[in-house]
């Protein structure tokens, strides 16, 4: 960060956040403050006049930008006035008396705009985007400014509006299951939560509110158990994102409690100090700032085996090497909003070795990627009506009910080579048009793909297409081999993703029987039986 500070001396924030690493560039002011004011065993900075003149630099720099008019406009500046403040806290006494002012001017002013827009959603029915017209998140992040800001500058207003929201998000919004819902109380947004915990975690920080430390424990538990081994949030069950890589947002919120810790730890050993994104450098500095230190205890992706089950029909099982996530989410869709996604994923699949092997990543607009569909009255059908998951450590079941059919997902207990996904369907009244079963493969650009049909491919960035006679009976990527027990007629259509890219676009195994062939009857039918096999061998790259 010096470095290129030395090199472009004049450069401003457009200049710098142009490289996708230095988004939210602003934030970065609260490494070198962190090092220079906390006094630590392993801070070998403390009191560094070098890491002092750092964050002025830039701290000058964000005052001197915010003058112009453009510190303000960009897209969530607020998230960066939060780590400002944290910093001119920590350097208040050091920044001398015309240079205090000046910041203090420049953070009031990108923070009392958020006082009538804090003001007016204060006693909205609930803290979800239909009623209060943003992200619950940004509602949140906005208060624990606010409440911070009022205590720093002697504005008890500021103070008090955003501890009323806050209280409110930690003893009403929140749910049972530790979440709290951004489109609905329905189910989670995984990623996001983060965000709104940091925030609740700040404002404990500064105002030591005991009545706000079991929500944080509640949430603790939440992001603890719905969590891969390789520290990315689960996905299925989030209804805004189809990726959220590893997340340096309030680990120390998680540090109040023994797991918690661990956690936070094992979430930060997954940063790559070479690779470290400005506002991840922020947020971590935000981390050691407030860490509770004391001794940790094991978590969920520590053990070979755990399992969870939230009140709603979503949970998550590990048993070693592989973790199955199901869900039965059912929420309302929001046509006019980009944020939201549909609720149309199931199932994801982790393997200790290959990573995300299949991925119920919801998506909008995008119906050929739900996991069950119909099609009738020439209308597509890509969310259940109804659900239900049982979960047992022999065998659980996800059951989904469409209009003309009801379908169970039985994955029992796997051995450590092989996991079987076992689909009934139960046909109901009058066939559909069409009905479909999708699962999206996550498929590794560059690497091969083969099939038992001897169709080899090496995968680029092209849409392919399989047919049936081209799949045979199973298919072999990236250190798994995917076999069809019976062979539904189907076509596997696809895009590969690079490490980067989990989220691209539409790739999936698409197992398709026309109404009346094998879906319906006044039985139930096994539609396929799926295994997946760890292979002995390194994946062909």
């Amino acid at each position: 960060m010096e470095r290129r500070l030395d090199a472009e001396p004049n450069a401003d924030l457009k200049t710098l956040e142009a490289e996708p690493r230095w988004r939210h560039f602003p934030q970065a002011i609260l490494a070198p403050a962190v090092l220079y004011a906390k006094r630590h065993a392993q801070n070998s900075r403390y009191h560094d006049p070098k890491m002092l003149a750092l964050a002025i630099r830039i701290g000058d720099l964000l005052a001197a930008e915010d003058e112009k008019g453009r510190y303000e406009p960009r897209l969530d500046s607020d998230w960066d006035t939060g780590l400002w403040l944290e910093a001119y806290r920590l350097l208040s006494q050091d920044l001398g008396e015309e240079r205090r002012v000046r910041w203090q001017r420049e953070i009031e002013k990108n923070v009392a705009p958020l006082v009538p827009d804090a003001t007016e959603r204060l006693d909205f029915p609930w803290y979800n985007s239909p009623y209060i017209g943003t992200s619950p998140n940004h509602y949140a992040l906005w208060s624990s400014l606010l409440h911070l800001a009022g205590r720093t500058f002697g504005k008890p207003e500021w103070e008090k509006l955003g501890r009323q929201v806050l209280r409110r998000y930690a003893l009403v919004e929140q749910t049972g299951d530790g979440y709290w819902g951004e489109h609905s109380r329905s189910g989670p947004t995984t990623g996001y939560n983060h965000l709104t915990f940091t925030a609740l975690a700040t404002y404990w920080e500064n105002s030591k509110d005991p009545d706000v430390l079991p929500a944080l424990g509640r949430a603790a538990q939440f992001h603890i158990n719905y969590t891969y081994p390789d520290g990315t949030p689960v996905e299925v069950i989030n209804d805004r994102n189809r990726h959220w890589e590893v997340n340096a947002w309030g680990h120390f919120g998680f540090s109040h409690f023994p797991d918690g810790r661990r956690f936070a730890e094992f979430l930060t050993g997954f940063f790559d100090r070479q690779k470290l994104s400005m506002s991840s450098l922020g947020r971590l500095a935000q981390d050691a700032l407030y860490y509770h230190e004391g001794p940790a205890q094991p978590i969920p992706q520590d053990r070979p085996r755990y399992s969870h089950q939230m009140s709603i029909p979503a949970g998550i099982r590990k048993t070693d090497p592989w973790t199955v996530c199901l869900s039965g989410l059912i929420s309302t869709q929001a046509p006019n909003s980009r944020f939201y996604l549909d609720r149309q994923g199931n199932l994801s699949v982790f393997h200790s070795k290959s990573g995300l092997i299949i991925t119920g990543a919801n998506s909008k607009r995008q119906p050929e990627l739900a996991t069950f569909s119909e099609t009738l009255l020439g209308q597509i059908v890509h969310m259940p009506l109804s659900s239900r998951l049982q979960m047992n450590d022999a065998e659980d079941r996800l059951s989904l009910a469409f209009n003309t059919f009801f379908t169970d997902l039985y994955v029992p207990s796997p051995s450590e080579s092989e996991l079987r996904l076992r689909f009934v369907i139960t046909g109901r009244g009058a066939p559909p048009e069409t009905a479909r079963l999708t699962l999206q493969l996550v498929l590794k650009e560059g690497e091969m793909l083969e099939s038992a049909a001897g169709k080899k491919l090496r995968l680029g960035g092209e849409r392919i297409e399989l047919s049936h006679g081209e799949l045979g009976a199973w298919i072999r990527h990236h250190g798994w081999t995917l076999k069809l027990a019976e062979d539904p007629p189907g076509v596997c259509r696809g895009s590969p993703v690079g490490a980067a890219g989990a989220a691209g676009a539409a790739r999936s195994l698409r197992s398709a029987a026309r109404a009346g062939d094998r879906v319906h009857g006044h039985g139930a039918v096994i539609l396929g039986a799926l295994h997946f096999f760890s292979n002995t061998s390194r994946p062909e790259t």
